[in-house]
């Protein structure tokens, strides 16, 4: 959920771009002021900071690089007030891009300080800063820039209404190995997208008498457990099974998927065989589920008597025309005309591979073309019904009657008025997106294979061309606030700890160290945030926001998180009499200790060093656990909630990362 980007976000309007380095036109030192088209060279010693200023007009764009000849540098950037909007740590070596739409003019300042203590010398080239564009085509060439150019990681944009493509065009390298370019028809893996093409896949079979959605899944997959609750196959592609989440799962086992370590769909019954108990009851609780999918790809192979990849290119994208896509069996088979997906490493960019066992969850590769074919079919169906698209595009309803704000394999919400129904897709390093809007029978798909690409540009893209059809911008309301006029003190009806609905072992807590307010994320890293209202706040290095919610009595009761498209909600938890805990080295020991999860076959250790607990796993980053509540730590994106015996000793733990739940680890004596 939120996390760090390395691309720079200004205000509600995240964006990353560049050109290349250019001749260096003069010699600086640490310090200086940022023109248009000069090269600045400098050089970081071990903790030192340069800093440069540039002054940015009302709505403008800027866009500039840092070339790191011999050290590897962290961008920061400040805003007018002195406030952190934006942090980039982009490759180890070679060009980082930063740039932004500042809503507010002024003076910025660009820090720049020597990544693990090294040293060495750099050049910043600040290469344009223009006003921001109001024609959508050249509104999009601006939030794209980044992904341009030889040499780099590229993206591919396409927006259609009514039949007619509006715009087109792709940016960047598609394979850098070979210097292939992006091209229209360049194959990219769209990640999550592809849950959409499952759940039509089941519900197809569905109508076709082979398979009905209150089917339990033992009917089509025996050799899964019996829980105490049946688990129907409509609760697979709407995110309500209460499975494990497999890649979460496998996570917490130290397989490290960012790594390319192989993962094979086999794994997914076996994981399911292993879990004891359902996380919650079917159908009463969402949770965004890998392992579902995964089986309902395997339910599609045993109703129809082909593999699912054979499935979906004769009875789906061949009917369809869609030539060009195509489900990739596991990171072995090849693709032809693919992107290569690439994130920052230490030396330059990283190739990396897919990510493996995603058949069903993901693993389909696709092109503009195609994915405007296949949304356009949900208006005028070829293949399907109209009945198909409309339950697909219809929000879930849970047994307490909640909706989730998920239909079959989609997102449904509305974007300032407008029904919206979409879905991204984030595999190991490429990312996707894709969005309808019903009402107007228009699209948007962005395609990158550059890992911090923000899908989050597509319903930016998508504003400035369908704008006429959507409410006035809400934010619009408060631009003329002043962050420099809100009460700290008013934070304080803020502090406190909110659960996510759709995940709620994901905790969000705010807190206020005297003028400066943060949030902090279940397992990650304490963020600032800045007022942009008297109940919105923006976190500054993350390209996200949050709105406060007060009840009918006025008390703050919950918040809403815009990141990345979605907005999920969350409910404050009742922490009324609870006392901060704070452990003594004594109390640590308690802990300290080796656990074994007899689940996922799992040892970790943990130890004392310099008063703090430390997470041992052979193949998992030593890592420093830090207290919340009381026998409860958190580190490395997970929650550890000790259990004790009626004697007092720690016995074990529940492990938990969002999606995957109170895995047992018993303590080895």
């Amino acid at each position: 959920m939120i996390r760090p980007s390395r691309a720079i976000r200004c205000h509600s309007h995240g964006l990353a771009v560049a050109l290349l380095i250019g001749v260096p036109s003069g010699l600086a030192g640490q310090d200086g002021e940022l023109r248009r088209g000069q090269t600045l060279l400098g050089t970081l010693a071990q903790g030192d900071t340069a800093r440069y200023t540039v002054d940015v007009p009302e709505d403008s764009f800027i866009l500039g690089s840092v070339d790191q000849v011999s050290v590897d540098v962290v961008i920061r950037v400040l805003g007018p007030d002195g406030a952190a909007v934006a942090r980039v740590d982009g490759p180890g070596r070679g060009e980082t891009r930063f740039s932004g739409r500042p809503d507010d003019g002024g003076t910025y300042t660009v820090e720049l300080t020597a990544d693990d203590d090294q040293a060495g010398n750099y050049a910043i080239t600040l290469h344009r800063l223009e006003p921001v564009e109001t024609d959508p085509k050249k509104l999009t060439d601006q939030l794209m820039a980044r992904f341009d150019g030889d040499g780099h990681p590229g993206a591919a944009v396409q927006v259609w209404r009514d039949g007619r493509t509006l715009y087109s065009k792709t940016y960047g390298t598609a394979n850098l190995a070979y210097a292939i370019p992006f091209a229209a028809d360049t194959r990219t893996n769209i990640g999550s997208t592809s849950k959409q093409f499952t759940a039509f896949a089941v519900m197809l079979q569905a109508d076709r008498g082979h398979l009905s959605l209150d089917d339990d899944i033992r009917k089509h997959v025996p050799e899964l457990p019996e829980f105490d609750e049946t688990i129907q196959v409509r609760h697979l592609i709407t995110h309500t099974s209460g499975l494990r989440e497999f890649l979460n799962l496998l996570a917490m086992t130290g397989r490290r998927l960012d790594h390319g370590d192989w993962i094979d769909r086999s794994e997914i019954v076996d994981i399911v065989q292993r879990q004891p108990a359902l996380q919650n009851a079917p159908g009463a609780e969402w949770n965004y589920n890998n392992t579902a999918f995964g089986l309902a790809a395997l339910i599609v192979e045993r109703t129809s008597g082909k593999d699912f990849p054979i499935f979906m290119k004769e009875e789906v994208f061949a009917p369809l025309g869609m030539t060009r896509t195509m489900v990739r069996g596991s990171p072995n088979h090849i693709v032809p005309d693919m992107s290569e997906g690439y994130t920052p490493g230490d030396h330059g960019y990283r190739q990396i591979g897919d990510l493996g066992g995603a058949v069903g969850a993901g693993s389909i590769y696709s092109t503009l073309d195609d994915l405007q074919t296949w949304v356009e079919n949900f208006a005028n169906p070829r293949l399907g019904s109209a009945e198909i698209f409309e339950e697909m595009m219809t929000s879930f309803v849970l047994t307490n009657g909640e909706e989730t704000g998920y239909g079959y394999g989609l997102f449904v919400d509305e974007q300032r008025g407008l029904r919206r129904v979409h879905h991204g897709g984030a595999d190991v390093a490429h990312r996707s997106m894709l969005i309808y809007y019903p009402e107007i029978n228009a699209g948007i798909t962005t395609q990158s294979n550059h890992a911090e690409f923000n899908s989050g540009l597509a319903s930016q893209i998508a504003e400035a061309f369908f704008e006429d059809a959507m409410e006035p911008e809400e934010a619009a309301v408060a631009a003329d606030f002043d962050p420099e006029t809100y009460d700290p003190e008013d934070f304080d009806d803020y502090v406190g700890r909110y659960a996510l609905d759709p995940a709620p072992d994901f905790i969000l807590t705010f807190t206020r160290e005297d003028d400066t307010f943060y949030t902090q994320a279940t397992g990650q890293q304490r963020l600032e945030i800045v007022p942009t209202s008297d109940s919105t706040f923006r976190l500054t290095t993350v390209d996200a926001s949050v709105t406060f919610h007060r009840d009918d009595e006025g008390e703050v009761d919950g918040l809403t998180l815009d990141q990345n498209g979605q907005t999920p909600h969350a409910t404050r938890l009742d922490d009324e009499g609870a006392e901060a805990w704070e452990p003594t080295t004594e109390d640590l020991v308690d802990f300290a200790g080796r656990y074994f999860s007899e689940e996922i076959e799992t040892f970790y250790t943990l130890k004392l060093s310099e008063g703090a607990l430390m997470l041992h796993h052979r193949r998992l980053d030593e890592t420093e656990l830090d207290p919340g509540e009381t026998d409860t730590f958190s580190g490395s994106g997970m929650t550890f909630s000790f259990e004790r015996d009626r004697a007092d000793r720690v016995i074990g733990f529940y492990l938990s990362n969002t999606r995957t739940r109170d895995v047992r680890f018993e303590r080895v004596r």
